[in-house]
């Protein structure tokens, strides 16, 4: 399959400027290469393959003309089948959902369009976004492309996978216990979790602090070039902030950098291979001259416990309120988190907030004197793709966890929704599963997580754009 499936989207975006490739061209090679991978990984619910062509075209004469365009002009975008377009169907991968066009465009998206990038495709999710793997009764099982047996994570795990099998150039994800980063680990791609507040999102989940909407990519600079167009304050979302901050594209070398580190967050159980390409890649880190620390968090188990108490209450309660003649609709996994949701009392509600207040403080105290923390993205490769957490067990190193949230290391950066998260590619477990590692900055301090990843992709590039995904049999 042609190389342009996999071209990076600021290289194509140059090369859109200079002549020396056209949007047609590159929308033609990822289509083909959906062609290829589909429907054996499944990335995609909707496709608008004639559209997106069109729409190329239109870029292609806007281009030759010399017309001013926007920062994502040309580019393909698989859009996360869970907010919404204007004239497009919404299914949130659930067979309880209408099949009519919606009628407005989700902030996020419509920053997306008002960048120029092009819609070829909507990205799978699980239904309604509430699990961390990818099928649907509605859409079936997505797959990973590393190994097609496995997850490619969820819920932004069709985007993942696009990514992953060069079936898009960008996507877009959301995030409210790690669906943005846990499909960049397994995947091995790069998924942005925002500070709270800093990209816009639909109402009434922008309310609510675990929540995100972020970029996802092949490289850290794509992922830049697609948080600047995505961020900055909304009409439609009084919670975003001003000023909107635009990231550099070029940092500081990672030198000196302060550097805590925990492999288990002080309570998960972690795989040997989630372990070992961690410690190879906080290596690499010292190996840029970086000052790199392991250090103890006073976490346990009660965190999944809160994390699980907040995400019934607000986001399983709300499919049981919204859809309440739809029930013997739903998923099994659906059903199970959408029913737990009923069951949470106002005080375990509260009792969840006071957890995730004492959780930042104890964070706060244990970084300081620190410019970043890494831990791993996950703490398991990934479960397999029809994996079921309403009636299947996740073990790790022997012993049973939480199905849901207890092999993703991801949740307690939603408690702590104020701290920009990146995840970065970490190598590949023994299945062929790819593995990734969190950086998180200090609150709203984007630069340095960004600042840290540019430097740490300058010295294992062979871990981002030099990997190609194989082609499904």
């Amino acid at each position: 399959m042609s190389d342009l499936a996999y071209l990076s989207a600021s290289e194509a975006a140059a090369r859109f400027r200079d002549g020396s490739l056209s949007p047609v061209e590159l929308m033609q090679a990822v289509i083909d290469r959906a062609n290829a991978t589909e429907p054996a990984i499944n990335a995609f619910t909707y496709r608008y393959d004639e559209q997106a062509l069109d729409a190329a075209r239109q870029a292609e004469l806007a281009f030759a003309k010399g017309e001013s365009m926007g920062p994502l002009a040309g580019l393909p975008v698989a859009v996360k089948d869970a907010g919404h377009i204007a004239g497009q169907p919404t299914s949130g991968g659930s067979l309880a959902m209408p099949y009519t066009p919606q009628p407005q465009t989700s902030p996020i998206n419509e920053r997306v369009l008002q960048a120029g990038a092009i819609v070829h495709a909507r990205s799978a999710t699980p239904e309604f976004s509430c699990a961390a793997y990818t099928w649907s009764d509605r859409w079936g099982i997505t797959r990973n492309p590393w190994n097609p047996d496995m997850t490619p994570g969820g819920s932004s795990g069709g985007a993942g996978a696009a990514l992953a099998a060069g079936s898009t150039t960008l996507a877009t994800g959301s995030d409210i216990g790690g669906s943005i980063r846990i499909p960049a680990s397994c995947c091995g791609i790069v998924g942005y979790k925002p500070p709270h507040g800093r990209n816009p999102v639909d109402a009434p989940f922008n309310l609510d602090f675990y929540c995100h909407t972020g970029p996802m990519a092949r490289t850290v600079g794509d992922t830049i070039l697609l948080q600047n167009a995505m961020c900055g304050p909304h009409p439609k979302d009084t919670t975003t902030l001003r000023p909107k901050l635009h990231l550099p594209t070029e940092f500081a070398p990672a030198k000196e950098l302060r550097i805590a580190w925990s492999m288990d967050l002080g309570f998960f159980e972690v795989d040997p291979d989630v372990a070992a390409n961690t410690r190879a890649a906080l290596d690499v880190f010292r190996d840029l001259g970086a000052q790199v620390d392991e250090i103890a968090l006073p976490w346990d188990w009660g965190v999944i416990d809160a994390a699980l108490t907040h995400l019934r209450h607000i986001f399983g309660t709300s499919i049981a309120v919204d859809l309440p003649d739809s029930m013997d609709k739903l998923t099994s996994y659906g059903r199970a988190f959408a029913e737990a949701g009923l069951t949470v009392t106002s005080q375990d509600y509260y009792a969840s907030l006071l957890r995730a207040g004492r959780m930042a403080v104890d964070f706060a105290e244990a970084i300081a004197g620190y410019d970043l923390f890494i831990c791993p993205t996950t703490a398991l490769p990934a479960v397999l793709a029809d994996f079921d957490q309403s009636t299947d067990r996740v073990e790790i190193n022997g012993k049973t966890v939480d199905a849901m949230l207890g092999w993703v290391m991801t949740v307690p950066f939603n408690m702590l929704s104020r701290h920009p998260v990146l995840s970065v590619p970490s190598g590949r477990a023994s299945n062929g599963v790819p593995t990734g590692i969190q950086i998180v900055g200090h609150s709203y301090q984007d630069e340095d997580v960004f600042r840290a990843a540019m430097s740490y992709e300058a010295a294992a590039p062979h871990l981002f754009l030099g990997r190609r995904a194989p082609l499904p049999m």
